[in-house]
Order: structure tokens, then sequence, then C-alpha cells
């Protein structure tokens, strides 16, 4: 009760002083006054003395509830802090030319579509699945490319998704699209769910040079780490090794895959051929993240003038139910009065 009474403001709180001008009816009766000779003669009626005090205190509830909803009484907004489940993640879409094929390595044709459109539309999907996720979205060719940052507004993130459309580049440069996608988790909430999601086709090497600063984020991030490898049908396997020398340049989807095994961070890996098999990787790593995530919830400005005013009228209507029942009382008795002559007379005319 203390803690919804500190939230309570008004518009105009100077008019907030007229308030005591709804104490009148306590002292100023607005009752019809009967001479009576001697009221102690009268016999104590609690009924009257209950329904006079109930009429003084409607008086209050309509002059202070009048005052109160001119002074424009409101309830300040706040936020709450509230417990659920999801993640924080951070999607890292490879734009590169290889990804406006389809899963047989050709361009898409008819009713075809290529591995960007069904990422794009599948995952779109996965956004807003669970109420209380927190999505970032970046892409990577040559160079990164921030689309949206860490936001829990699904639709924007929906929308984020759906504008990575444009024609990739051939090159891929996932050194530094890793880089960008673990930045988007920042320094706050750091006891909820973190992953990176890869969604590439491969054919990537990360320069020596930058593997150690890679290796010191995702020690200073530690998130779980999703390789959705989109791999053309025919095309070797990230666990193939090559018939010659085994290089990254030879292997490229194999070293990646070791290099992301060596950072000690949980991984795993999803090769898929086909759009059905995306659905059923993304809905996996849905079952995987099921931990608590902490979110604000923002709970707006309440206007509460409607309620003063509701306040105000309720007084009224008891007041004006008041008089109504008074003047009904003196019909009531005038008309008895008038009668009483009435009886008197007839009773002589008979004895007559």
């Amino acid at each position: 009760m203390s803690a919804f009474l500190a939230r309570l403001d008004a518009a105009s709180p100077l008019l907030l002083w007229l308030l005591p001008l709804a104490l009148l009816p306590l002292w100023v009766s607005g009752q019809r006054v009967t001479p009576v000779p001697a009221i102690r003669a009268a016999p104590s009626d609690g009924l009257s003395r209950a329904i006079g005090r109930a009429l003084s205190l409607a008086g209050v509830l309509a002059i202070g509830g009048v005052i109160l909803a001119l002074a424009g009484p409101y309830r300040r907004g706040e936020t709450v802090t509230r417990t659920g489940i999801g993640a924080q993640v951070s999607m890292l879409i490879d734009r590169s030319g290889s990804m406006n094929e389809t899963f047989a390595g050709r361009q898409p044709s008819g009713g075809e579509e290529s591995k960007a459109a069904a990422s794009r539309r599948l995952l779109g999907e996965f956004v807003g699945s669970r109420a209380h996720d927190q999505f970032a979205v970046a892409a990577f060719s040559t160079a990164p490319m921030l689309v949206l940052p860490m936001t829990e507004r699904h639709t924007a993130v929906r929308a984020a998704i759906d504008a990575i459309d444009r024609p990739g580049l051939d090159y891929t440069n996932v050194a530094r699209g890793l880089a960008m996608a673990l930045a988007q988790f920042g320094t706050g909430t750091a006891e909820a769910s973190r992953v990176l999601l890869l969604v590439s086709d491969g054919a990537a090497v990360i320069d020596p040079r930058v593997q150690g600063q890679l290796r010191a984020d995702f020690a200073k991030v530690r998130p779980n780490l999703y390789w959705l490898f989109l791999r053309t049908k025919g095309s070797p396997s990230i666990s193939d090794r090559p018939a010659g020398e085994d290089t990254p340049q030879a292997a490229p989807e194999r070293h990646l895959d070791l290099f992301f095994r060596s950072l000690g961070v949980p991984y795993r890996a999803f090769e898929v051929e086909s759009a059905e098999a995306v659905a059923d990787a993304i809905r996996r790593i849905e079952g995987l993240e099921r931990d608590p995530i902490p979110y604000t919830e923002q709970r707006p400005r309440r206007d509460l003038t409607p309620v003063a005013y509701a306040l105000s009228a309720l007084g009224l209507l008891i007041l004006i139910a008041g008089k109504l029942v008074e003047a009904d009382l003196r019909r009531g008795r005038a008309a008895a009065a008038e009668a009483t002559p009435a009886r008197g007379v007839s009773r002589e005319r008979r004895a007559a």
C-alpha cells in the first residue's frame, strides 16, 4: 500500500490545497431542520443518526472527488524486473555470394528458395516463439554490418532479418563478423543465457593473427555457440579430411569447426542440406536454451481522473437519493395531516 501511495502524483498539485473544503459537510448540514420543543423527549433513533452520518460523508466524497479530479491525479509509471524463460541471441548471418544459391548449388528458379531466403524465413519464425528472448542481428561478407542491436522488440527483429535481402559478395570475412556479434552482448544481464547463432555455408578462413583476440572475446562473453552450416549437396562435410594437404585453405569448413571446438565454450554444429533440416535444427536449438532470463516490463502512467469523478458522482447520487426519500416522507406526512380532520368531521356527523 505504501508503494502504491508513493507513486501517486497530480498534474496540478496546488489544487490539492482546496481539499479541506471537503470537510464542510461535517460541520454544515444540508438537511432540513425541524423544530422540536425538547429533543430528549423523542426516542433514541440510531438509524437516523447513521443515515445522517452517511449523508455527511457522501457530501465529503462529492466535494473531495471534484477537487481531486480538477487536480489531475495519476499513478506514475515504473519499470518492473521479472524472470522468464529465454536467452540473449546474437544472430550472425552470412551474406556471401554462395548464400544466393539453393542447397543444390544453383541459382533458384521457379518456386525454389535460396539458402539466404530459407534462412530469413525460418529465423523470422524462430523470433517470437518465446516472449522473453532478446535478439541482435548482424550480417557479414567482405565486412560485417550491424543490422540491429540487442532488443526484445521482436517485430523489429523480424523486420531486420527480412531486410537482409540484397545479393551478397563473394568474400567471407567471418572473423570480423564474430567480433561484432560478440560485442552485442554488452556487459549487462550476465546471468542470462547467451547464444551466438552463426548461419553460414562455410568457405571461411580465420586469419591466425586475429584468432588470439577472438579467443579472448569468447572467454570474456562465454556464449553458447551454434553453427548452422548450410551445406550445399555434394560439398565436403565439416568432418571430412581433404585428400591432400589438411590446411584451412584446402578445408575451410573443417578448420573453422576445429577452431570453434578449441574455444572452450559450449559449441554445437548443425549440418543441414534443406530448408526442412534448417527448421529442425532451429527447433533443437530452441529446446536447448531453456534457462531463466531477467527482463524488464514497462508499466505506463495511469490517469486516475476518471476514478476521482466516479467517487464524486457516487457521493452526489447518495445525496440525491437522500433528498428524494426526504421529499417522499414530507408528502406522506402532509397527506396524513390532511386526512386527519376529515375523519374527525365524519365522526361528528354520525354522532348527530
